[in-house]
């Protein structure tokens, strides 16, 4: 299968996952006591429907193959700090749950189609 198959079929199973994912809501407020857990509803609190903010990425190791010269050639990615080439996820605004689900899946077509790839995270 040529690259720009095997990218497109890694990023529409990433939409799939990312539209199908549930990230799990949370409150955000100002607690009642310094390091308390109870929130304080005489100021404002925020309901966040997609759950934590927070990044994803799709790293390819190693950084060299057909895949990664036409992510490479048509832009897509970047040189990773610890080695490697790093595809970020944009979509889903900032839901760490939707962009790891993204990321996941994503990673896992390209593992499918014999490409060594792998999923990080982390919450901002």
């Amino acid at each position: 299968m040529m690259p720009e198959d095997i990218y497109s079929v890694a990023y529409t199973a990433g939409m799939d996952a990312g539209n199908n994912a549930n990230p799990v809501p949370m409150i955000v407020g100002t607690p009642t006591t310094t390091f308390g857990n109870k929130i304080d509803s005489s100021k404002p609190v925020y309901h966040v429907s997609e759950g934590v903010c927070g990044f994803a990425e799709v790293i390819v190791r190693p950084a060299r193959g057909k895949f990664v010269s036409w992510l490479k050639k048509n832009h897509i990615g970047r040189k990773h700090y610890y080695g490697g080439w790093s595809i970020w996820v944009s979509e889903f605004g900032q839901s760490l749950e939707r962009k790891e689900a993204f990321a996941r899946a994503f990673a896992k077509v390209l593992r499918d189609y014999g490409i060594e790839a792998r999923m990080e995270s982390r919450m901002d």
